[in-house]
């Protein structure tokens, strides 16, 4: 595994978990607004050993319950799944985020229970999606694919979407909610400059038009949220 950062406590990267995060390196994306831009541009800089994040999680068993295991992609790791079950065998809840690009892979990680919740990304609509994660053109057959696999698992997850002024408007929200309709939830995260972006011109958007986009989502994913507002 490809461990490039770990947060050794986060109380909201795991919906109702006390957990630690821990990053994978590289990308099959190039999502100009991408806040881990350095695990995806640099993933041969230096790297966290396993063993470390596993004496971590031995020592804080009686704090920690959980672990998000995100990115990066987390689904191009060769062995995601052997580091999912040591998770899971240690008797942490795991929370798995993804772009949804590698659907055979989530599938066979979800029949073998090796996550409990999973984050999806969907990063627009349709029409606007290879723009919005930064290449020339993308085939939408294998995010497709990963949405109807997360929707017949039984597994709990979770839709959402990082809203940049220069490639979202309200228009194109309606349209994504539309996409994913039936969404047991779907979350709108307002763009933040994290300081290490593929393309520092990437802006957010006033909160008036963050709640005019949830407004919109709203009328085809009822549970629709605003996160982090």
């Amino acid at each position: 595994m490809l461990i490039k950062g770990f947060q050794r406590l986060t109380l909201l990267d795991f919906p109702g978990r006390t957990a630690c995060t821990v990053f994978t390196g590289g990308c099959n994306f190039r999502c100009p607004f991408c806040h881990n831009a350095g695990l995806v541009t640099e993933p041969d800089d230096d790297e966290f050993d396993e063993s470390e994040i596993f004496d971590h999680l031995e020592k804080r068993r009686r704090v920690l319950d959980g672990v998000a295991v995100t990115g990066g992609e987390p689904l191009l790791q060769p062995d995601i799944e052997r580091f999912l079950y040591e998770l899971k065998d240690r008797g942490y809840a795991v929370k798995l985020d993804t772009n949804g690009s590698f659907p055979d892979k989530l599938a066979g990680i979800l029949e073998l229970k090796l996550v409990d919740y999973v984050a999806m990304d969907v990063k627009n609509r349709p029409e606007k999606y290879a723009e919005t994660i930064g290449l020339p053109q993308y085939d939408l057959a294998p995010v497709e694919q990963s949405m109807k696999v997360l929707r017949e698992s039984g597994v709990d997850y979770e839709f959402r979407t990082t809203v940049v002024e220069r490639f979202h408007t309200p228009d194109d929200i309606a349209a994504l909610a539309q996409w994913i309709a039936g969404a047991p939830r779907y979350f709108l995260q307002n763009f933040v400059d994290s300081g290490h972006l593929i393309d520092e011109t990437c802006r957010g958007v006033p909160k008036a038009v963050m709640v005019e986009m949830l407004g919109r989502a709203r009328e085809f994913v009822p549970a629709a949220e605003l996160r982090g507002l």
